[in-house]
């Protein structure tokens, strides 16, 4: 068959040529065992034959792309079979070659930078107001200068600079651009990007740039130049091509030459032919990549994973990555003597009305806490303001500090320099015309997120980079909490990709994210890696890998897979290829036939192929996990957590009160005290005699939790001197007891945040399910 027909043949699929080679093997061994001798022998000559076609396009097509691969060994050793006759050996050549390359096939296909996501959320039609009126056009026939209106949510089509809006601010959710979750206000003369989405009331703006020329556009040219940038995967057999194949001739050549026998000569090629080197590396990843989809993780071909075993550097967006990537109430500050729980109450019930994603956050922040909500009336809301309504007889509004109400001297700086300092957004409440209190939303830090890092670390990261939209002082906490190496905040989707590459230049690169603005940083890395567990994003698109449960722990499991599957690989091909080596010296000393040759490269293969199947495994490094009845109690002291965390962090309001002078206050903050020790004592106990047994189970060692049960028994003498104290505030209600009594309450709060959050991180994570959302 004419070469020109190769490449044709090679391309319809490894899966038609394995077929092929396979079934005309079998149809021959069947010829033969009926007594066909010869058809059999035809058959087997067909396979052999054919298998040249797409050996030959092989070999061509590697040196077209300067890479000279095993490949070459694989067609000598089919055209000495050939040339003696030898059709079963060529026959049985035919198929592993096939094989080999349907492995491989599937091992490192990897998917194809799918950015239909990011397309499909691309403006496509925008409002452009005329003397006419307002007519709907095409985004791709704005030009700069038009004035365009865009309604309630709807996504800006263009750049451009806001003219007029009601109440001269336009609400935008710009997730799509910076991932931050919180929407933002634009006011008259602000810039707005395309991409962004309107969530609040209509709005005009002047256009001053085209849809080819804006923001969104940029974006998506961004992930298609990072993807073309991409490098194919190199196959670890053509690695030892270059020393394998001289070795292969010269042992072929000396056989022949010093035998006179070029049966010889042919039977080296046949043990030669580098089946292990074919088939032990795809086998391997493929049992790595199954080993991933078992804990949820989609890598995108064995190219993929094996670039992740090669990093050193992992790269990581901020916002739904380290963080929950939702707004979530953290604090209720008051301003008189309102208690939170009303403030919030009061707050909560207006806001069920409204659609704004800090209400909703506001909302379940009070049901996490158990207070009861009513149903408002007369509500109103105005956006970029606030919401106004009645509540319980009680005119409220929620929303900027102006629009809430007055407040006293300097408590409205001091409530924002307090949310500043903790990367928090504010929330202001009034209760008839009088500033009552401040809400404050954060987004909070995932549970399993520092003890993701720490693993980083172990599995072999030895640098790690946060690449994030958001402000430096809200980024620089976070990262220093994980312990980022370096920080790099306020960055657009093109700054990513430049800290990307720049990182690359120098080592092998992981960049983890989970937004569309991270989907060019992604495919410009060495391995993208989304978190896409709350559905298919563009970053999903344009990763390389795809955590598809909520748990960032996944990140570095994954790593420490690739490592071991990389190294299982590697050990497999070495042994075999070291038994190829026995077989050859045994070939040219004349022990072996062309056939018996072929036989026992089959065995080699065998073992080869057991080797790489190790990588299914998890190796002498376990991941401790609580499965069964074990997962589903820390599920529920998950839940008594979500329930405790509230009350825990109002323990610093409660010792303000109780240091105040005596009064109906300081009598129900002490019985609110004493109701909350008492059930956080019940926890303990279930702590102490179920849950640490369960973990040191997991963990195995000599006393796993012993530090942790040590700050049990400090929370027990705290809630014991408490106790104490609080009967000698009954009897001196006006003595120096009362200062005790904060300073003890305060220190038993500082110790349940930090005693509750080395729970969640170090043993909540254990269970595989149901994750701890609400980390501190």
């Amino acid at each position: 068959m004419d070469i020109a027909f190769a490449r044709p043949l090679a391309s319809r699929g490894p899966e038609v040529l394995f077929a092929l080679a396979a079934g005309g093997l079998a149809a021959g061994g069947l010829a033969q065992w009926t007594g066909q001798d010869d058809l059999a022998r035809l058959l087997w000559l067909l396979v052999t034959a054919g298998a040249c076609v797409p050996a030959a396009w092989w070999v061509l097509d590697g040196l077209l792309h300067r890479r000279f691969g095993s490949d070459v060994i694989a067609l000598l050793a089919l055209g000495g079979t050939l040339a003696v006759h030898a059709y079963l050996a060529g026959a049985v050549i035919g198929v592993m070659l096939t094989g080999g390359r349907l492995l491989e096939r599937r091992a490192d296909h990897r998917a194809r930078r799918d950015l239909s996501a990011l397309l499909s959320l691309a403006p496509r039609m925008a409002h452009r107001a005329t003397g006419d009126g307002i007519e709907t056009v095409d985004a791709g026939r704005v030009r700069p200068g038009d004035r365009l209106v865009v309604r309630p949510g709807e996504v800006v089509p263009v750049d451009g600079r806001i003219e007029a809006g009601e109440g001269g601010t336009a609400v935008l959710d710009e997730s799509t651009l910076t991932g931050e979750p919180i929407p933002v206000e634009r006011g008259e003369g602000e810039d707005v990007r395309s991409g962004a989405v309107n969530v609040a009331g209509p709005f005009t703006f002047r256009a001053t740039a085209d849809a080819r020329s804006s923001t969104y556009a940029g974006i998506v040219r961004l992930a298609e130049e990072a993807a073309a940038e991409s490098a194919p995967f190199v196959r670890l057999a053509d690695r030892y091509a270059a020393v394998f194949l001289p070795l292969t001739l010269a042992v072929a050549g000396g056989a022949w030459i010093a035998s006179g026998d070029a049966v010889r000569a042919v039977a080296v090629l046949v043990v030669a032919t580098p089946c292990p080197l074919i088939l032990a590396a795809p086998v391997a990843f493929v049992s790595g990549l199954s080993r991933c989809a078992r804990r949820g993780v989609v890598v995108k071909g064995g190219g993929a994973l094996e670039r992740l075993a090669r990093a050193h550097v992992l790269l990581f967006d901020k916002t739904g990555t380290i963080t929950t990537g939702n707004p979530a109430l953290a604090e209720v500050a008051t301003a008189g003597d309102t208690p939170a729980d009303e403030v919030l109450r009061l707050a909560a019930s207006l806001d069920q009305v409204s659609p704004h994603v800090l209400a909703s956050a506001i909302v379940r922040g009070a049901r996490d806490r158990g207070v009861p909500l009513t149903v408002p009336s007369e509500a109103d809301e105005r956006p970029g303001q606030g919401a106004r309504g009645v509540v319980g007889g009680h005119r409220v509004a929620v929303g900027k500090a102006g629009w809430a109400g007055e407040g006293p001297d300097g408590w409205v700086d001091r409530i924002r320099n307090r949310a500043a300092a903790r990367g928090a957004i504010t929330v202001f409440v009034g209760i008839d015309g009088r500033l009552a209190g401040a809400l404050l939303l954060q987004d909070r830090i995932r549970a399993d997120a520092a003890r993701t890092f720490r693993l980083l670390r172990h599995a072999g990261i030895d640098h790690t980079v946060m690449v994030t939209g958001d402000r430096a002082a809200v980024a620089g906490p976070i990262a220093d909490l994980v312990g980022a190496d370096a920080v790099h905040a306020d960055q657009s989707p093109a700054d990513k990709v430049a800290v990307v590459r720049a990182e690359t230049a120098r080592a092998a690169t992981v960049m983890a994210g989970d937004g569309v603005n991270d989907a060019p940083a992604l495919a410009a890395a060495g391995v993208g890696v989304a978190l896409g567990a709350r559905g298919a994003t563009a970053s999903s698109q344009a990763a390389d890998v795809v955590i598809t449960v909520d748990r960032l722990e996944r990140l570095a499991e994954t790593l420490a897979i690739a490592r071991r599957t990389r190294s299982v690989a590697l050990q497999s091909v070495l042994i075999g290829m070291g038994l190829s080596l026995a077989a050859m010296t045994a070939a040219a000393l004349g022990f072996l036939t062309p056939t018996i040759g072929a036989v026992l490269q089959e065995g080699i293969d065998v073992a080869a192929i057991l080797g790489a199947l190790r990588a299914l495994g998890p190796g002498r490094e376990r991941w401790p996990r609580l499965r069964g009845d074990d997962a589903e109690l820390v599920r529920r002291l998950d839940e008594e957590h979500r329930a405790l965390w509230p009350r825990i962090e109002r323990l610093p309001a409660i010792a303000d009160t109780l240091a105040g002078p005596p009064s109906d206050r300081r009598r129900a903050a002490l019985g609110e005290l004493s109701g909350f020790l008492s059930d956080l004592a019940e926890h303990e106990r279930k702590d102490e005699q179920r849950l640490y047994p369960a973990v040191a189970r997991a963990l195995g060692g000599a006393d796993p939790t012993g530090t942790m049960s040590r700050a049990h028994a400090e929370i027990a003498d705290l809630t014991r001197r408490i106790g104490l104290l609080s009967a000698e505030l009954d009897h001196d209600p006006a003595g120096d007891g009362a200062r005790e009594l904060r300073r003890t309450v305060e220190q038993l709060h500082a110790i349940l945040r930090l005693h509750f959050v080395q729970e969640e991180e170090s043993y909540f994570v254990l269970a595989d399910e149901g994750p701890v959302r609400h980390s501190r």
